[in-house]
């Protein structure tokens, strides 16, 4: 078979030589009399860089320099992530080549694609940590990704995100990415801040922080944040509220160090889907709907803002649009670390309690006139024999009026929505524990078990469609047939048609055993092999389908869905080994190569138990499989005070994973498919003079589908051939002690496919995003920063709730429009 890897290896070999030629040349030629340049200390920014330790994805607690780690690795600190603007917590990904993520939801709900990986919603291959420990171990489910459970604020220190490598060993095993988030802790010097944030949306925030030691050997640290905008797509009510705070208590020991940390947060963020567009040219041409702003327009509207769901015969529910995708949740945990002679001792643990409901909008058919929605209502009610007994004949005209009052023009261009409510109550313990022995020889050898106990608890309300107008903060329509049908009442124009209620139960335990093995000064390698079990169950109610008030010609809540009053229970018991080898051999100092392969894993979820519904196909390893992944790396990796490059080739070949999409009517869609693929990625900065740096990040790849006839050789879906951000940033100080630096990022996305059979086609887009920072002494800061600046329509999803491509009007979720933040920060 064709060696992948031969092409990349070249330009690693290429790179190699270059690079000792150059270490060479500045240990042996002295630089000239009066020359200080080649002497030149790196700036305190850069020396960091080259001095980092990353703690994620390595055995020892004290971590490895990052320029020394033989795997993929992405890291921001503080000042990087508000360099970023990311606009939530999975906007950080954009950061990280080999990762695609959808932020256009809001503050929840993302979809976020690692390189190669077949997943078409949610973020299946990501997981979110806290300290080392994942927040909630499954990283994804129904309604719930794991980048929903964190909010940023001026806590944190900064955040690690790890791809493939010696990932499929440690905590959970993911195989994909995973996003770990270290908090600030206290040190000998007090340290706070507090800052005030302004802009689109009438965004007013406060984020506060103060830490510091509290007596010999303690340090302690609190702060977190309050928030109120209207959002950057209008709803006419205010989308995002909420609150947080964090609190961490550190003991330092001899040779060890204990951290105990808590965060509460109370956080609702309204959760946006697609709006009306235009698709022409086979779907490679997007223009705005009539009379709809694609980059600032929502559907969502204060006349629907309190809807209500017809639950069953007598039983109705009031939902909030406002309530969106929220957090409510707390999670308390440990990082303890301990060195005694030649052993030590690392354990982590998380406690997880948290609400993460979904109260939205989600877009159903494409739009079309009054007129054609009319005719098509006429010919339902008329093909239905009970609906025209019950009328005494058949419909030949319908009426359409706005909730409001007013009659609806036949022109009038109308959508219809589904308004959604799901609660989900998640609960979750974690633990890790690893032991370390020096065995001599430059052997360590880890050995170590993980834990892992959750619970789901899910009510669901799905369908629900409403119809509107096709227009920002849309009418709700009301639609009466000739013959006495009501198609439509107070908007409301389809039933509730999924509404199960579920417990669901996991336990995962895994053993794993790693060796790091120091074999001289340059060379470094590293093996490790997990064994883990997954054992899961589920209580779902089993459903009928009713008319809520016993009125056929109410057709609008006919068939409704409700659980019947008995329940299945499915449970599997699954376990998989996964392993990581890898090898890092040292150029100079500062720089090296690394070669990795991996086998992981991951474990069907509560959903895809669901979706078969039958214990038999529970069991059926051929419906639900046990996905595996194979990764190889080859990588460059070298910091200097002139320039820093982070290049790695990787192939992934996935074995098969259970797809499950959701459609306009509640119906579930499954597919299995595996995936191939192949690229590069790369991190780069030249720094050619003072104060200036000049960064390239993206990467390259080219992954398809195997294993499904339907898919086989189509584009893996939502994920660019070509993805890069290029972010110059200089500095100009002026006066003691003061500076402003500007900054901006252009990014450019490739063309991508929204569906796995390549039909909804998503042109490549390009943005424009900078800021300005200015610090003012030691004690203040001033900062303005704008994102999509040149208001790019570019569109990051088709309508998920179609399975073919379409021209014409559509419905799909748009890029958000220019928006901007000022901040101040008064440091103390």
């Amino acid at each position: 078979m064709k060696n992948p890897f031969l092409p990349s290896a070249i330009a690693a070999a290429v790179l190699t030589l270059l690079n000792q030629t150059a270490a060479q040349a500045q240990t042996t030629e002295p630089a000239a009399a009066g020359d200080t340049s080649a002497q030149a200390a790196p700036t305190q920014e850069v020396a960091k860089e080259i001095q980092q330790v990353v703690v994620t994805g390595v055995a020892s607690a004290r971590g490895v320099r990052k320029v020394d780690s033989a795997f993929s690795i992405t890291t921001a600190n503080e000042e990087q992530l508000k360099q970023a603007a990311p606009s939530s917590t999975a906007d950080i990904m954009k950061i990280v080549p080999g990762v695609y993520a959808e932020s256009t939801g809001g503050q929840s709900g993302a979809n976020i694609e690692v390189r190669g990986f077949p997943s078409g919603s949610d973020s299946p291959f990501v997981s979110v940590q806290l300290m080392g420990n994942p927040i909630y171990p499954p990283p994804t489910l129904s309604f719930f990704e794991g980048s929903s459970a964190f909010r940023l604020d001026d806590t944190v220190e900064r955040v690690e995100v790890l791809r493939g490598g010696p990932s499929t060993i440690w905590s959970n095993g993911q195989p994909g990415a995973t996003m770990n988030f270290i908090l600030k802790e206290g040190t000998d010097t007090p340290e706070g801040t507090v800052r005030f944030t302004t802009g689109t949306g009438s965004l007013r925030r406060v984020d506060m922080y103060y830490g510091g030691k509290i007596s010999d050997g303690w340090y302690g640290s609190v702060g977190g944040f309050y928030r109120k905008t209207d959002g950057v797509r209008d709803a006419g009510f205010p989308a995002d509220d909420g609150h947080q705070i964090t609190a961490t208590l550190t003991r330092k020991l001899d040779q060890g160090k204990l951290t105990i940390y808590a965060r509460n947060t109370d956080d609702k963020n309204a959760f946006y889907t697609g709006v009306p567009l235009i698709s022409s040219n086979n779907g490679r041409t997007i223009s705005a709907f009539p009379g709809f702003d694609p980059l600032t327009g929502t559907l969502m509207s204060g006349e629907m803002r309190n809807f209500t769901i017809e639950a069953g015969p007598g039983k109705t529910l009031t939902k909030d649009l406002a309530d969106g995708r929220g957090l409510k949740a707390t999670v308390f945990g440990a990082d303890f670390d301990q060195k005694v002679g030649d052993w030590s001792i690392s354990n982590k643990f998380n406690r997880f309690d948290g609400d993460l409901n979904t109260v939205a909008m989600f877009t159903g058919n494409n739009p079309l006139s009054m007129n054609d929605y009319l005719k098509n209502a006429i010919a339902a009610a008329n093909g239905n024999a009970a609906v025209v007994a019950a009328a005494g004949g058949v419909a030949t005209a319908g009426t359409a009026s706005f909730v409001h009052g007013g009659a609806v023009d036949g022109n009038q261009q109308v959508v219809q929505a589904g308004l959604w409510a799901v609660e989900k109550q998640l609960r979750s313990f974690t633990d890790e524990l690893r032991v370390s022995k020096d065995l001599g020889g430059g052997h360590t050898v880890t050995v170590g078990g993980y834990f892992a106990d959750y619970s789901s608890h899910d009510v669901w309300y799905l369908g629900n469609s409403h119809l509107m107008t096709a227009q920002p903060q849309a009418s709700l329509i009301n639609v009466t047939l000739n013959n006495g049908v009501i198609v439509s009442k107070n908007g409301t124009d389809g039933n509730i048609n999924y509404a199960p209620v579920a417990s669901y139960d996991g336990r995962n335990t895994a053993g794993f055993i790693s060796d790091d093995w120091q074999v001289n000064d340059k060379i470094k390698v590293d093996f490790g092999v997990r064994h883990e079990q997954q054992k899961i169950s589920g209580t779902i109610s089993n459903l009928t389908s009713a008319d809520t008030d016993n009125n056929i010609l109410t057709v609008y809540n006919n068939g409704t869905s409700m659980p019947n009053g008995s329940n299945t229970y499915l449970s599997r018991t699954d376990s998989a080994n996964s392993f990581t080898v890898g090898g890092n051999y040292k150029l100079g100092k500062n720089s090296s190569v690394f070669v990795r392969a991996n086998r992981g894993h991951t474990f069907i979820s509560f959903d895809d138990m669901r979706g078969v519904g039958n214990q038999a196909d529970v069991n059926n390893h051929g419906i639900l499989p046990t996905p595996k992944v194979s990764q190889y790396e080859v990588g460059f990796k070298t910091a200097t005070q002139l320039y820093t490059a982070y290049i790695n080739a990787f192939h992934t070949d996935f074995d098969g994973i259970a797809f499950t999409q959701i459609l306009t009517d509640g119906s579930e869609l499954h597919r299995i498919s595996g995936s191939k693929g192949n690229g590069l990625e790369f991190e780069l900065a030249v720094r050619p003079i003072d104060n200036l740096q000049l960064a390239l990040t993206g990467d390259y790849q080219k992954s398809e589908y195997k294993d499904n006839p339907d898919t086989a050789g189509k584009t893996v879906q939502r994920q660019p051939k070509l993805q890069f951000r290029f972010t110059p940033t200089y500095r100009i100080p002026f006066g003691e002690g003061n500076s402003a630096k500007l900054y901006g990022t252009y990014t450019s996305i490739g063309s991508r496919w929204a569906d796995q059979l390549n039909q909804q086609y998503l042109p490549a887009y390009h943005t424009f995003d900078a800021g300005v920072l200015f610090e003012l002494g030691e004690k203040i800061e001033v900062r303005l920063a704008g994102t999509n600046l040149n208001n790019e329509l570019g569109l990051t999803e088709g309508n998920s709730r179609l399975t073919t491509g379409n021209v014409g009007p559509i419905n799909a979720r748009p890029l958000f429009g220019r928006t901007w933040e000022a901040s101040l920060l008064y440091r103390f």
